[in-house]
């Protein structure tokens, strides 16, 4: 089974036609599996819903307390784009041993409909979760990068290896 920790991020946007800002009201994820035909036996659980400009220090202590406590070896976790990297590091740090570690998100929101690379990164990421080793690995725009050699290119919207 795969773990799938949802925190929020552009992933899970939804935008307001009336005022034109981007808010949170649900997760699309149970959603986007069903309509995906996904087969992966997975558990969905909401941590948080927040942009990851916006998470605090106590927002990642409850991801590293989840992913830690979590019985699955395999763990998915929605995040931004803007602090994933960030987020990652803090859960390499944290030493969790055996589990496969996978972040991901996506750079124009799901409810966008088919402009949206949410569907693409979220396909990705579960494969990457079932394939790559114990780790931490953010994984974007249909590639899979170690924690620590891996940047968002802020010009080209693109996730990129550092070397």
């Amino acid at each position: 089974m795969i773990q799938i920790y949802i925190t929020g991020g552009t992933f899970d946007k939804e935008y307001n036609y009336i005022n034109g800002e981007l808010y949170f009201k649900d997760t699309h994820l149970q959603d986007m599996l069903e309509r995906g035909r996904c087969t992966v036996d997975v558990d969905v659980k909401t941590l948080m819903m927040v942009d990851s400009l916006e998470m605090t220090q106590e927002d990642r202590e409850i991801i590293v307390h989840n992913c830690k406590r979590c019985k699955s070896e395999n763990i998915l976790i929605t995040h931004g784009t803007d602090t994933m990297v960030e987020t990652a590091k803090i859960l390499h740090d944290a030493n969790i041993k055996e589990k496969t570690i996978v972040l991901f998100g996506a750079m124009i929101p799901y409810a966008f409909g088919t402009s949206s690379d949410g569907f693409f990164n979220l396909g990705a990421a579960l494969a990457y979760a079932q394939m790559n080793t114990p780790g931490v690995y953010v994984a974007m725009n249909g590639k899979c990068y170690n924690w620590d050699n891996v940047r968002k290119n802020r010009d080209t919207g693109f996730f990129e290896k550092l070397v």
